[in-house]
C-alpha cells in the first residue's frame, strides 16, 4: 500500500512545506518519495501491525498534518499511481481498496494529469499537447481513457499512448525511488563565557557562518533564510528570522545580514548559547548582459538594505509603488523586490516617486550604433520637499521665477503652459491636529530664459508659490 500528501494552499515559500512534508512522511515510514513542491509519496506496508486499517493510517496522518499546521489531501491505495491521481484531484482522506484503483480514479477529469509528476511522462508542454488531443476525441475523465484499446492508441500515440492509457487505469509505471532524508543544515555553538554586544558577537558568528556556507557550497545550495535560536544567560529563549532577498552563500555577507538584523532587533541580554539553521533552495547563476549598465550583485544590494534599515528604520527603506490617489507625487513604500537581469525588462521609475525619480534611456538604436547609443528623453525630477519660490504675474500667468536655492535661479518665462487645477483630500482631517490634509493647486509649467524648464504651482489655500520640479 502507498499513501500520498498534496498541500494545494498556495505558499510563499513552498520549498519550507516540501520539508515539512519529508519530515512528516518521514515519521510514517523511511521510504519517502518527494515528487515536486508538497507533493510526497509513502510507502505504508507493514504499518497496519502498529496503526491499524488503511483508514486509520490515513486518518493518522491527517492529524499529524494539522499538528503541524498544514491542510493536506491524503490518498491511500494498492497502487502509488492511484494514490498520487487521488491526492492531486480529492480532499480529505481518500482510501482504495486492493484491486479498486482502477475504479476510483476513472472519474477523474483528463486535467488532473497536469499536475501528476512529470518526470514519469514528459515535460509540461508534451502533456498539453496530449491533454488537448485527447479531448479533440471527446475523452474527458481518465475512465475514458482507460477504455480505449491499446494497439490503436500505440499507433496514434506511440509508446507515450500505452503510458498514458496505464495512468487512466492507475497503473505504475515505476516503482518507488526512495530517497535519504536530508539533515537539516544548522550549527550549534556553546560558549564558556556569555557574550554581551554586536562586536564580540560577530565573531562567533563567524565561527558558525563559515561551515555552514562550506556544507551549501557542497551541496550547490543557497540560503534563502537564516533562523537565529539563541539562549540567553536569564536562560529565556529568543529567537530570529531574517529573510533574504536572493539565495546566497557568502559567511561574510551572512555575517554582516544577521548583525544588522540584531541591531535592528536586539537579543536584550547576553547569550551563552546559539543555533543556526539555514532554509537552503537551488544555488542561482546570475548571468549579466555585456551591453547593458551594470547591476550590483544581490549579495552587496541585501548588505545595503540592511545597513540602511538599521539606519532609519525598515518602514523608510523599500521601493516606491503607486498608491490610489490624484495627490501630486503620492506614492507608498513597499518591499525591496530586487533587480531584473534582463536589461530590455527594466522599466525606470514613474516621474514624481520620489527624490530623483526619472525616465531612463529610450529603446535602442537600430544597427551597430544602437549596440552603444540609446535615444535620450527627458525626464522630470520632482522635489521631495517643494522649493518656495517668488512668481511674477501679469495677465494672470507667471512671467518671472526667483528662488533662494543655488542651482535654481530662476529668471523671466518665455514660454508658459497652464494653469491645471488640482485638489482634493478636502474632506480629510489630520487626528488631533484638526488640519485639513487636502490640497488646492493651480500647476504651471514654464520655460526660463537661461534655458530651464521649471513645475511650478500656487498653492490656492496660502497663497504661496513653489518650485515642484525641474526638467533634466
Amino acid at each position: 500500500m502507498f499513501a500520498c500528501l498534496f498541500d494545494p494552499s498556495p505558499q510563499v515559500t513552498l520549498f519550507a512545506v516540501s520539508a515539512a512534508l519529508d519530515a512528516l512522511a518521514r515519521e510514517f515510514s523511511p521510504r519517502v518519495q518527494a515528487h515536486r513542491d508538497a507533493l510526497v509519496s509513502l510507502d505504508i506496508g507493514g504499518l497496519g501491525r502498529l496503526l491499524g486499517t488503511p483508514a486509520e493510517i490515513g486518518e493518522e496522518l491527517k492529524r499529524a498534518a494539522e499538528d503541524r499546521g498544514l491542510s493536506l489531501h491524503v490518498a491511500i491505495a494498492p497502487t502509488r499511481t492511484a494514490a498520487l491521481l487521488l491526492a492531486l484531484a480529492r480532499p480529505g482522506v481518500m482510501v482504495v481498496p486492493p484491486g479498486g484503483e482502477r475504479q476510483a480514479v476513472a472519474p477523474l477529469p483528463l486535467g488532473v494529469l497536469r499536475h501528476y509528476p512529470r518526470e514519469l511522462y514528459g515535460t509540461d508542454e508534451q502533456c498539453g499537447r496530449v491533454i488537448d488531443l485527447l479531448r479533440r476525441w471527446g475523452l474527458r475523465t481518465l475512465g475514458d481513457l482507460a477504455e480505449l484499446p491499446a494497439r490503436p492508441l500505440s499507433e496514434r500515440l506511440g509508446q507515450d499512448g500505452v503510458a498514458w492509457r496505464r495512468l487512466a487505469r492507475g497503473e505504475d509505471l515505476q516503482p518507488l525511488a526512495a530517497g535519504a532524508a536530508e539533515a537539516p543544515i544548522e550549527e550549534t555553538l556553546d560558549l564558556e563565557w556569555p557574550v554581551e554586544g554586536l562586536e564580540p558577537l560577530s565573531f562567533v558568528l563567524a565561527r558558525v557562518c563559515e561551515p555552514l556556507a562550506e556544507r551549501l557550497a557542497a551541496k550547490d545550495l543557497a540560503a534563502v533564510a537564516l533562523h537565529l535560536s539563541c539562549r540567553l544567560v536569564s536562560r529565556e529563549a529568543a529567537t530570529r528570522d531574517l529573510q533574504l532577498p536572493a539565495p546566497m552563500r557568502d559567511p561574510k555577507v551572512l555575517r554582516t545580514l544577521l548583525l544588522l538584523h540584531l541591531e535592528s532587533h536586539p537579543l536584550g541580554a547576553g547569550l551563552d548559547r546559539l543555533t543556526l539553521r539555514v532554509d537552503a533552495a537551488p544555488a542561482r547563476v546570475t548571468q549579466f548582459s555585456l551591453l547593458a549598465r551594470a547591476q550590483p550583485f544581490p549579495e552587496q544590494m541585501a548588505t545595503l538594505l540592511a545597513r540602511l534599515s538599521a539606519l532609519v528604520g525598515e518602514s523608510r527603506v523599500g521601493a516606491a509603488a503607486l498608491v490610489d490617489s490624484h495627490r501630486p507625487g503620492a506614492f507608498a513604500m513597499g518591499r525591496f523586490a530586487g533587480w531584473k537581469t534582463d536589461a530590455a525588462a527594466r522599466v525606470s521609475p514613474p516621474a514624481g516617486q520620489g527624490h530623483g525619480a526619472g525616465e531612463g534611456a529610450g529603446p535602442a538604436q537600430s544597427g551597430s550604433a544602437g549596440l552603444l547609443a540609446r535615444s535620450v528623453r527627458p525626464g522630470f525630477r520632482r522635489f521631495r520637499v517643494p522649493v518656495p519660490a517668488r512668481v511674477m504675474v501679469r495677465e494672470g500667468k507667471p512671467v518671472r521665477v526667483a528662488t533662494g536655492r543655488r542651482g535654481l535661479d530662476g529668471g523671466a518665462v518665455t514660454a508658459s503652459a497652464g494653469p491645471w487645477r488640482t485638489s482634493g483630500d478636502w474632506w480629510c482631517v489630520k487626528e488631533g491636529s484638526g488640519r485639513v490634509e487636502g490640497w488646492n493647486r493651480d500647476e504651471w509649467d514654464v520655460a526660463l530664459a537661461d534655458g530651464g524648464v521649471y513645475r511650478v504651482f500656487r498653492d490656492r489655500s496660502r497663497d504661496c508659490w513653489f518650485v515642484d520640479g525641474i526638467v533634466d
